[in-house]
């Protein structure tokens, strides 16, 4: 994944406009690339609009509730759901 497209993408979603937050937004998405990959066994793909904006709104929904004990919400909950089923990853039968 491009890692500097979806800290772009995030950096508009929440308005920011200086590049003081880079570094940490830039630690958040590699995180969250790595837990998809690594943890979920997903194989995101760059191509793949669906995997981008995942990305985008896992990195956001993070950096929003740093500060915060919430679970993570139902809509990016069922997201990750069907990603991971859709990969292969799930159980599921081809």
């Amino acid at each position: 994944m491009d890692v500097a497209l979806i800290v772009s993408i995030v950096k508009e979603r929440l308005g920011i406009r200086m590049a003081i937050r880079d570094g940490y937004l830039t630690y958040i998405v590699n995180g969250v690339v790595r837990e998809l990959e690594d943890e979920k066994g997903i194989v995101l793909q760059p191509d793949n609009a669906n995997h981008l904006m995942f990305c985008v709104d896992l990195a956001t929904w993070r950096y929003q509730s740093r500060d915060s004990t919430g679970a993570m919400p139902r809509h990016l909950q069922y997201r990750l759901h069907n990603l991971i089923i859709h990969s292969g990853t799930g159980g599921a039968t081809p």
